[in-house]
């Protein structure tokens, strides 16, 4: 059998992955860096996204029935006590890139048991390099704490392939 299908003019329509939970950590962290709304949908339901919005919501951003209202690049507040980050590497490992950002402030993140096994010392590395100041556990391991600076542009070749420090 053979057929045949003409080019088409226009194809219309609307096409609804299945929910991704490293799109939903990223989604939420850019919407939490936005100057005001962001609509977000099809977010992940996970332990580890939840901690995300948990988290976002710990510096100030506002997530209320998909909506995020951001607190802007540099709005992060200070949320007072440490931030929980549970099992979720993704996070553990991308915020600290916004907060090292956050001139004079301070951060302290941490998570479970497990988490705290889990090196971070690739993500440290190129922030301090920036400017930022980072304490490790071992300098190698969580708990993290992040001081805000005023960062600096540099060239950095990732000695390992990682999405999660790009």
């Amino acid at each position: 059998m053979e057929y045949r299908v003409d080019p088409a003019k226009r194809i219309a329509g609307r096409i609804a992955p299945p929910p991704d939970k490293s799109i939903s950590h990223r989604a939420l962290m850019v919407g939490a860096m936005c100057d005001g709304s962001v609509r977000l949908e099809n977010l992940l339901d996970a332990a580890d996204v939840r901690s995300t919005q948990a988290a976002v919501q710990q510096l100030g951003a506002v997530i209320s029935e998909g909506t995020v209202c951001g607190v802007g690049l540099d709005g992060a507040g200070e949320p007072g006590s440490t931030i929980d980050v549970g099992n979720a590497g993704t996070l553990m490992r991308l915020l600290p890139g916004w907060l090292a950002g956050q001139e004079g402030k301070r951060y302290e993140l941490d998570g479970d048991q497990s988490i705290r096994k889990r090196p971070v010392d690739r993500i440290a590395e190129p922030l301090s390099r920036m400017g930022a100041r980072i304490e490790m556990r071992d300098e190698r391991y969580p708990p993290l704490s992040v001081e805000g600076t005023a960062l600096h542009a540099i060239e950095y070749r990732l000695p390992v392939a990682s999405a999660q420090v790009k």
